[in-house]
């Protein structure tokens, strides 16, 4: 499979040339969505090959009871999935009688598929000639709308190039779809109603257990040379599908279109006993617009977004795609108008890792939501912690801890815990320091000073007695520690005293200790009402206090750092650069047993503490631990190399900060981990951003003002970024050799560059 085929461009994401190969790699890179829903880029025609159908609805999941050949208490019940919906956006067409199917053409040429991220739609081209001689040439444009968010529109042209020919359409809805990753391959979906009303087609579909439900619809129109024909559509249907054909003729050289507008309306949106009128309305509505108008309107909404979240780099357009994909892809999955929704690991591009949300959203997403859109967006993520609080306090009580310590889940869609891998459902619970380090990270960056008294302050107390219930006092060590555990890494499971995990522990405690007071002085009577909800006290409080002044952090006097965990220096110590490159990535070629007993790391664990925690180490003590762990890190988690770019930027290490840039930038785009065709690193894309901005910009937040330390890589002319800072918008443009700062509205802010006072007044140019 060629890893490299996507050509590079400054807008747009380009593959020129058929091969079945790239196919299931090309619809997870080309998949499209606007917050809503999405889908991966299949075809609309039939295709016989190798392929991964793929379309999903936003917040709409099944609990896939788990499979396992053993069970142990407080085990999750089920593995959420994203939900592989109906399908509307098929059209199979025949010509002359012969199904076109690219895996059976006799020759395919000039094939062409574009994703333009600046304009947010996907177009294909190609000619084909077919089995029975006929040779045409194919134009695809399709998008799913920012404006009207239930509603995707495709335009799909054929031009016969050697004779006239009979030409049959029928485009299609189809709701016998399964996931590729059932457990028991149970049937997800259940059809209600399947109906067609004035050359409109609906299927009501509800999800089995969760009781979604759903109208998935589509309308069609045909046309020849641009004017419309009349066409009669005849309807068939089946259990699970219904189908629309109409034949049209044309003469070489003409060219015949059929516009489909399809997508989806949900209960969660409307009322379920009126879901199919919801349907007519928007079809009514997308069918008004037409294609052309609601495609310019795709425009506008897509030219809002980029005119806050764009990042222009000069003078390297690999590197520009690729932080131009991040953010294409960021935006399609999550938009933050939704406060029931959060960002899951895929988006809307497969359905591997199940769930919608992991400690992703609080380590890695927050931050880019935060500056490119308003605080508003970051708000609501938060608040989605604080509805599924109750839920943390249960899934922790499954497991034997008590009195409101809370354990939020490592994977979820309603605030239970659905992981189903022991080793991480039961011990990665650094995840609950990621919580609630979002909160501090949120209030240092907006100076919004209602959250914690309003909703956070019950979120760091519930973490808190977590952590003080979880630790351990250890006679031996005289200390408390923290056993059988999985931190970041997770290419070391249950194992004791997890550096990171101990640190963000110790953290939490302080912090929510912190907090505690700041309310009690300046909030009374939310504080009054929070000690009543909770009802902590004074000795409690002081519990707290032990555990986490006495807590055990392992440390190895001969290579001055700490360890990742008790036993790191008991493994055989050799680095990743003398590793056989054959065996990469170790996670494809070695057992889970050999992996475990090697020294790599999956993904940055002491140093993502250290990136949380900058300012509680000297910069001395980051280059110690950088040089000692980085050789050992195989990065083979998508959230690893955004990590060591903005550390190694920090440690003026320009090469080694632009090569792992280029990593976590392009990481689907090159496929580095020979993963891609199953979705794409939603997620981790907000790292890739964090790159750039905390990386080479050095934007930090410090005593309350932005600071920027602005850093540029050689191969680059220059960069240039918006913050959206406590509702100040700022351009930040760095060349090679000084720094434009411009505020283009407002009052005038006060940042620091390189550690010294510089004032921006609206739209005055200030260069450092």
């Amino acid at each position: 499979m060629n890893q490299n085929y996507i050509i590079p461009n400054e807008w747009s994401i380009i593959e020129e040339g058929f091969d079945p190969n790239n196919v299931k790699s090309s619809e997870s890179i080309f998949s499209i969505g606007n917050g809503a829903m999405g889908q991966r880029a299949n075809f609309e025609e039939k295709y016989s090959g190798d392929t991964f159908q793929g379309s999903y609805i936003a917040g709409v999941y099944y609990p896939d009871k788990t499979r396992v050949g053993w069970w142990k208490n407080g085990y999750p019940e089920y593995f959420a999935k994203v939900l592989n919906a109906p399908n509307w956006i098929g059209i199979d067409v025949a010509i002359n009688g012969e199904e076109l199917d690219l895996n059976a053409c006799a020759s395919v040429s000039n094939f062409r598929r574009e994703l333009n991220m600046k304009e947010g739609w996907l177009s294909r081209s190609f000619e084909a000639t077919l089995q029975n001689g006929v040779e045409i040439k194919v134009e695809t444009k399709r998008f799913l709308s920012l404006a009207l968010d239930e509603v995707g529109a495709i335009e799909y042209n054929i031009t016969p190039l050697n004779k006239s020919v009979s030409i049959e359409f029928t485009p299609y809805l189809d709701g016998g779809i399964h996931n590729e990753d059932s457990n028991w391959d149970d049937q997800f979906w259940n059809i209600e109603t399947i109906k067609e009303e004035e050359d409109a087609a609906f299927i009501v579909a509800k999800t089995m257990k969760t009781h979604f439900y759903t109208c998935t619809f589509m309308k069609s129109f045909l046309y020849v040379d641009g004017k419309a024909v009349e066409a009669q559509f005849n309807h068939n249907q089946s259990n699970n599908k219904i189908t629309s054909s109409s034949v049209v003729e044309v003469h070489a050289n003409e060219k015949a279109t059929i516009q489909k507008f399809g997508g989806y309306v949900v209960d969660r949106n409307h009322p379920k006993d009126e879901l199919m009128q919801a349907a007519s309305n928007v079809l009514e509505k997308a069918t008004t617009f037409g294609f052309d108008n609601l495609l310019e309107l795709q425009k506008e909404e897509w030219a809002k977004i980029w005119s806050m979240a764009d990042i222009a780099i000069d003078g390297d357009v690999k590197a520009q795609q690729g932080i131009r994909f991040n953010i294409f892809q960021l935006n399609q999955t999550y938009l933050g108008t939704d406060a029931q929704l959060n960002i899951g690991p895929k988006g809307f591009t497969g359905e591997k890792y199940g769930g919608s949300t992991y400690w992703d959203t609080e380590a890695y997403c927050i931050p880019f939501y935060m500056a490119t859109k308003d605080q508003e967006v970051a708000r609501k993520l938060l608040e989605y912690r604080y509805k599924h609080l109750d839920k943390a306090i249960e899934n922790a009580e499954k497991l034997g801890f008590t009195n409101g310590a809370a354990l939020y889940p490592m994977v979820t869609m309603n605030g239970e815990e659905c992981h189903n891998e022991w080793e991480i459902t039961f011990e990665e619970i650094h995840r609950n320091g990621a919580i609630a380090f979002a909160i501090y990270n949120y209030e240092r960056y907006t100076n919004d000073l209602t959250y914690i008294p309003e909703k956070g302050l019950e979120v760091l107390i519930g973490i808190a007695r977590f952590w003080h219930q979880r630790a351990n006092y250890s006679t031996l060590r005289n200390k408390y520690v923290i056993l059988g555990v999985t931190g970041p890494n997770e290419y070391e499971n249950n194992v004791n005293n997890n550096w990171y995990t101990n640190y963000i522990a110790q953290w939490c405690i302080q912090y929510a200790l912190e907090c505690i007071e700041n309310v009690k002085v300046d909030h009374i009577s939310d504080y009054i009402r929070i000690k009543q909800k909770t009802n902590f006290t004074d000795e409690e409080l002081g519990k707290w206090k032990t555990v986490a002044e006495n807590m055990y952090f392992p440390y190895s006097e001969e290579h001055q750092v700490f360890l990742q965990q008790d036993g790191f220096l008991d493994k055989e110590l050799v680095s990743v650069a003398d590793l056989d490159q054959s065996q990469r990535p170790i996670n494809q070629h070695w057992s889970w047993d050999r992996i475990l007993r090697s020294p790599y790391i999956k993904q940055a664990d002491i140093l993502q503490g250290f990136y949380f925690f900058e300012d509680h180490f000297t910069t001395e003590e980051l280059e110690k631990h950088f040089d000692f762990y980085e050789p050992f890190t195989v990065h083979e988690s998508s959230l690893s190399p955004c990590v060591h770019s903005v550390q190694a930027a920090k440690l003026g290490r320009m090469e080694q900060a632009y090569t792992f840039y280029l990593r976590t930038s392009r990481l689907d785009l090159d496929d580095y981990n020979h993963e891609v065709h199953e979705g794409l690193h939603i997620t981790s894309m907000a790292g890739t951003w964090m790159s750039i901005v905390e990386g080479f910009g050095g934007m930090r937040i410090k005593d309350g003002k932005l600071s920027f330390t602005p850093r540029i890589p050689s191969q680059w002319k220059g960069y240039s970024f918006k913050i959206n800072f406590r509702n100040q918008i700022l351009m930040v443009n760095v060349c090679q050799g000084h720094t434009h700062f411009e505020l283009d509205q407002g009052e005038e802010l006060t940042i620091l560059v390189n550690d010294k006072v510089v004032v921006v007044t609206p739209n005055n140019l200030v260069t450092v």
